[in-house]
């Protein structure tokens, strides 16, 4: 079974959805699509570091796993000065924005665009992600053949 793994360092970001809205002109709405690009940055760290991990493209269905590692705010960690370190209560999953559902698609987008694991994203049968507090913020991506 074919598998890649890769870690992306930086502070994740989700595919922003483009937003849709309607503007008067004159006497008529017009209909128009503004698409943020917040995630490019992003999807260029994915891009960079996948690149000499490309080989032919996975022609079957495939197996994703994402673990997005994302900076613990300054709330999670002890202010008194004679106790310093993490707070007993911290939590270890992110539950906050950004969505993991928008974290895959920049990922699986990227990936997508740059080529060399799957002819198409749709492909991506099975994904296991997860959000997690940690120091180095990034993500670990593991790609497989599903069998």
């Amino acid at each position: 079974m074919k598998s890649i793994s890769f870690f992306v360092d930086g502070d994740p970001k989700g595919q922003p959805r483009p937003r849709a809205f309607a503007r008067r002109m004159g006497n008529k709405f017009v209909a128009r699509v503004y698409d943020s690009s917040t995630a490019e940055g992003w999807k260029s760290l994915i891009a960079q570091v996948a690149q000499p991990y490309r080989g032919e493209p996975l022609a079957g269905p495939v197996r994703l796993k994402l673990t997005f590692i994302i900076r613990r705010p300054k709330k999670h960690f002890r202010s008194n000065k004679l106790e310093k370190g993490l707070r007993l209560d911290a939590p270890f999953y992110h539950t906050a924005k950004p969505d993991n559902d928008n974290l895959q698609k920049a990922v699986m987008d990227a990936l997508t665009q740059l080529g060399g694991f799957w002819k198409d994203d749709a492909q991506v049968a099975i994904v296991d992600s997860s959000k997690v507090y940690g120091q180095q913020t990034g993500c670990h991506i593991i790609i497989e053949e599903a069998a």
